[in-house]
C-alpha cells in the first residue's frame, strides 16, 4: 500500500489515492489533500460539501454521489463543479478522508 505525507502525518493510501484509515483524518490533512488536487483555500462551501460527505458516509458506510451531492449537500451541481473541477464527489471524498463513492469511475 502506497503512503503518503500531509500536514507532517504519514498515512496510508488506497489504489485511488484516498486515505485507508478514516481515523488519520483532520482538517489539516484536508487542506493539504486540496492543495494537491489544485484547490486553493477551503471556503465554507467546501467545507459544508465535505461535513455533508462525511456526515453520509458515517451513517450509511458509502459516499453520496454527485447526484445527491447537487441535491442534499446545500451546494448545487454547478457549484460543485466549480468548488470541486473534474470530479466533484471523487475530489470532495478524497479531501474529505473517505474512500472513493462507489459511482465514481
Amino acid at each position: 500500500m502506497a503512503t503518503a505525507e500531509f500536514a507532517g502525518k504519514t498515512v496510508e493510501l488506497d489504489a485511488d489515492g484516498n486515505l485507508v484509515n478514516l481515523a488519520d483524518w483532520n482538517q489539516d490533512i484536508a487542506k493539504a489533500i486540496a492543495a494537491e488536487e489544485g484547490i486553493g483555500e477551503l471556503t465554507d462551501d467546501h467545507w459544508k460539501v465535505i461535513n455533508f460527505m462525511r456526515q453520509v458516509f458515517e451513517s450509511e458506510g458509502d459516499a453520496p454521489s454527485i447526484r445527491r451531492l447537487g441535491k442534499e449537500s446545500g451546494v448545487d451541481t454547478k457549484g460543485l463543479y466549480k468548488l470541486f473541477p473534474k470530479g466533484p464527489a471523487k475530489k470532495s471524498a478524497r479531501i474529505a478522508g473517505l474512500p472513493k463513492p462507489k459511482g465514481c469511475i
